[in-house]
Parts: structure tokens; sequence; C-alpha cells
């Protein structure tokens, strides 16, 4: 490719399954893709339970906090991953559309966020081996 492929995380709170996926492949991309989340009805703060079981793996969420999607950020993604937002999400042709369904970890403590977690790094593991072509 070109130039920096992107991705868009949206659910509807932003504070849970989007921002572990976005920090997932933040982290896993190691800034080989250019990465966004967006909820389109945002929470006030991230989860803490996915803040504390995405620290357990090395990764602070601690600073981030829920985005409103907005038109621009899909226009600007060429992947959107929608995980539960359903048709709040803005269609354009053209783009990419992966629906990732998962449970919400919205008021579950760590123990049940840590397999929607772990589903997540293997989804985003995918998703980057999709747009990045292995090194040889």
């Amino acid at each position: 490719m070109s130039h920096k492929p992107s991705v868009l995380f949206v659910c509807v709170h932003n504070a849970g399954r989007s921002q572990m996926a976005a920090a997932y492949l933040t982290s896993l991309s190691k800034g080989a893709i250019e990465v966004r989340s967006a909820g389109s009805q945002p929470a006030e703060k991230v989860n803490p339970a996915a803040v504390e079981a995405m620290a357990e793996v090395g990764i602070d969420m601690s600073a981030e906090i829920p985005k409103i999607l907005t038109t621009e950020a899909v226009k600007d993604s060429d992947v959107v991953v929608t995980m539960g937002c359903g048709d709040e999400c803005p269609y354009f042709p053209g783009k990419r559309y992966e629906d990732w369904v998962l449970e919400d970890p919205a008021g579950k403590g760590v123990e049940s966020v840590r397999p929607i977690r772990d589903q997540i790094k293997g989804r985003v593991e995918a998703l980057i081996a999709s747009l990045i072509p292995a090194q040889s």
C-alpha cells in the first residue's frame, strides 16, 4: 500500500470494545496503521474494567476518552469496524466494513472482560495481517 492504512473502530459508547480494539491495534501495528475509535452515543468515560483488563496485558488506556462518531472519521478511514452500532454508522461505498459481534463489557467486572479482550486481540491480529503484507 502506498499510504498508511487507517482503521476506525465504532461501538455505541466508545467505552469498551472499540477502545480495547484501538489500543491493541495501536500497540500491535507499531505505528504502521492509523487508528481511530468513536461511538454513536459516547459514554462519559472509558469502562474501568476494560482499562484494567488491558493494563494486565501491558497496554495503558487510562488516558483515553470516548469520542463522538463523525462522518469525517468514517470518510478518512480505509476500514470501518463496527461493534453493535448497527445503522447509526454512516456508509460510504468503497470502504471496507467489518462487523465484529462481541459481547458488550458494559457493567461487567474484569473477569468477564478478559475473554472479550482476548477475542478482540485475535481479530485485531487478523486485521493487521490483512492490511500489512508479511515482511519476507
